[in-house]
């Protein structure tokens, strides 16, 4: 009879004992259970994770409830007129932030069609193989420094370089095409184009680091489909692998548009703090992060409690923004781990 070459379970053990020394992998060794030790640290970095997950939603409830308290006697003077009027008169006492609603919205809307496009471009330009692997990581890096610049630097740049340098082409726009409502003032100053080109820089990091990681998780065998059937390079990326990342990519304008819905110094700076609504690009105006950051250090208490009325609707905005763009991250990433 032909002896058996299958090994014994004692030398099972011998053999899965030593690749484990080894840091070898033996087809069929058997591995041993967790100890004691590696349960209690399991379990210990669950319950810590779950202790800070609770820590940030009631951190969250909080500031929700100090603020709520400290607008409840605006809101009950106010109601809803707060958000529908346009007078700020510290004098009678009446409040509105209808123009501050309009200027938060329009400066974040054209920073995000500035940025969301440029961030886009700079996502598809590090992710398709454009460059040498290393000089794409210089690139990224340098593009995630813009994230680490202070606000304060970016409103000081935005005052003596970007003001300085749209100034001559925005008169030129008013005298010329003065007849649309773009262009229906002169930039004399600061104003709403220069906080929005400023804004845009702002969130461009954002934007393009979430649009990296959406067109790195798209399978590189779908581009390898779509050359199969004879598309060019453009086509593979535009009809193929941005579609498909589109969720990603969406969530990435979300959240960038989220950060400009919050960004306070460089726009208090840049944008003019004009109470009024205007589509002109070269009329002063202002926003809720503004509106704070100007008025809060010499309110008296009648205009802290409208301030801070003002303050939750801006929360009230940023967080809407914000879950709803990690949601629709979330959803697309596991959709996308699904097709591949």
């Amino acid at each position: 009879m032909r002896p058996s070459l299958r090994p014994s379970p004692e030398e099972v053990e011998l053999m899965s004992t030593k690749s484990f020394a080894e840091g070898a992998v033996v087809p069929g060794a058997i591995t041993r259970p967790p100890s004691s030790n590696e349960f209690l640290v399991d379990r210990s970095f669950r319950y810590l994770a779950a202790f800070g997950a609770m820590l940030i939603i009631v951190l969250v409830a909080y500031i929700l409830w100090e603020i709520g308290g400290q607008a409840m006697p605006a809101i009950e003077d106010h109601h809803l007129r707060f958000l529908t009027s346009t007078t700020w008169n510290v004098q009678t006492g009446t409040f509105g932030i209808l123009p501050e609603i309009w200027g938060t919205l329009y400066s974040s809307l054209l920073a995000l069609a500035i940025g969301g496009f440029f961030g886009l471009t700079v996502a598809i330009f590090l992710t398709q193989n454009f460059l040498p692997a290393k000089l794409a990581v210089v690139f990224r890096t340098v593009i995630e420094m813009l994230a680490a610049i202070p606000s304060v630097v970016f409103g000081l740049w935005g005052i003596f370089v970007v003001i300085p340098a749209i100034r001559p082409l925005a008169n030129w726009l008013n005298e010329t095409l003065g007849w649309i409502p773009f262009f229906g003032t002169s930039l004399s100053g600061p104003g709403l184009l220069p906080a929005t080109l400023v804004l845009a820089i702002m969130i461009l990091p954002t934007i393009a680091a979430i649009s990296q990681d959406a067109l790195n998780l798209v399978p590189y065998r779908t581009k390898e489909a779509a050359y199969g059937m004879g598309a060019t390079r453009w086509e593979a990326i535009l009809r193929v692998m941005v579609p498909t990342a589109a969720g990603g990519i969406f969530s990435a304008m979300v959240l960038g548009f989220g950060r400009a819905l919050g960004e306070t110094m460089a726009l208090a700076m840049l944008i003019g703090n004009s109470n009024q609504i205007s589509l002109s690009l070269f009329a002063p105006a202002q926003t809720l992060a503004s509106l704070l950051a100007s008025h809060f250090p010499e309110a008296g208490q009648i205009e802290v409690e409208a301030l801070m009325y003002a303050a939750l609707v801006l929360l009230a905005i940023t967080l809407v923004v914000n879950v709803a763009g990690i949601g629709i991250l979330t959803v697309a990433q596991r959709n996308i781990s699904r097709k591949s």
